[in-house]
């Protein structure tokens, strides 16, 4: 898949700054993986080697979760699912931890929404991109559906088997938050007490700043060109995952469309929100509710988050108004 223009600018800016450390100071390494541009910042020169071993890892994740890369856990899933496959433990655990969040959002999202998220191109840079047709969207629908992927737990890993050979695995929505919190529980059984993994809006921090500050993270304002922020937060060690139907849209026929998709209908989500922060310990868990809490929609949304143990929501909606989940006011 290709790289947005916005990315890869951003990414040039980010290699602006970046220069050679020395002992005791700020170092970074950034690069382009899953899709997206990541960033894991440290506060130590010596420290060095864990970023390698951070980068060998999103290298690593990406082998095997990517539904585009064959061969991975995801593509085998896809393609001979019905058959039965065994994939490693991680994956796994993974599709579990996925098909548990589709149950508790009662759909809003699931990772069987791959056989819908493959008619859309959301990532191509071509000028004129076409929404999909409307027969082969509601054809794709009935394969979505977290009943319709089962497996055990085996001695080597995990047998998967879904109910019909069309179903499409697609773990966008959370792999993301899952490889950050990999790389957080990594560097700190390796002794790091201060730095920041950036994984394509997908934050986690650790700890705080050297100084004792704490990491301040910009919201940025939705479809503002040049990176307004509309609000910050201000976190210590804890996951901060923005989800918005900016991040990948098109438009056509003065509708836009965007990659948030309604598992439903099998159309990009229309609501009331544009937006949704999560502040939670756990990326991944972070990564999961922001995408269902764009789909459900402010009320449903700050009501799911407000009945989730430690974990805060920001919302801004269609009309650029902010609310805040109880816990963060």
């Amino acid at each position: 898949m290709k790289i947005g223009k916005k990315l890869v600018l951003f990414l040039l800016g980010i290699l602006l700054l970046t220069g050679c450390a020395k002992p005791n100071e700020q170092i970074q390494k950034t690069g382009l993986h899953l899709n997206t541009v990541i960033q894991v910042t440290l506060y130590d020169a010596a420290q060095e080697p864990l970023l390698e071993e951070c980068f060998r890892m999103a290298d690593e994740y990406e082998q095997m979760l990517s539904a585009t890369v064959e061969g991975s856990d995801v593509w085998n899933i896809n393609h001979n699912g019905h058959k039965g496959v065994l994939v490693k433990d991680e994956t796994g655990y993974l599709l579990e931890q996925a098909l548990g969040y589709a149950k508790q959002t009662n759909g809003a999202v699931d990772p069987t929404i791959g056989a819908v998220s493959t008619l859309w191109d959301f990532s191509s840079e071509k000028k004129e991109r076409e929404v999909p047709n409307a027969d082969l969207i509601k054809q794709a629908c009935t394969y979505i559906g977290y009943d319709k992927v089962i497996f055990t737990k085996q001695a080597e890993g995990y047998l998967v088997k879904t109910t019909d050979e069309n179903v499409r695995v697609d773990l966008g929505f959370i792999a993301k938050g899952y490889i950050a919190d990999k790389m957080k529980e990594y560097l700190l059984e390796n002794h790091v007490e201060h730095g920041i993994i950036n994984l394509g809006g997908n934050i986690l921090t650790i700890g705080a700043k050297p100084t004792g500050d704490l990491f301040s993270i910009g919201i940025k304002k939705p479809f503002s060109e040049n990176g307004e922020t509309i609000t910050n937060i201000s976190v210590k060690d804890k996951s901060v995952v923005s989800s918005g139907i900016y991040e990948r849209y098109f438009e056509k026929e003065d509708k836009l469309y965007h990659h948030i998709l309604d598992t439903e209908t099998g159309y990009p989500i229309e609501n009331d929100v544009y937006h949704v922060t999560i502040v939670s310990e756990s990326s991944m868990q972070g990564d999961a509710l922001s995408t269902a809490c764009l789909v459900l929609g402010k009320d449903k949304g700050m009501e799911l988050i407000e009945q989730t143990p430690d974990c805060e929501a920001i919302f801004i909606t269609n009309t650029y108004e902010i609310y805040k989940t109880s816990g963060l006011k």
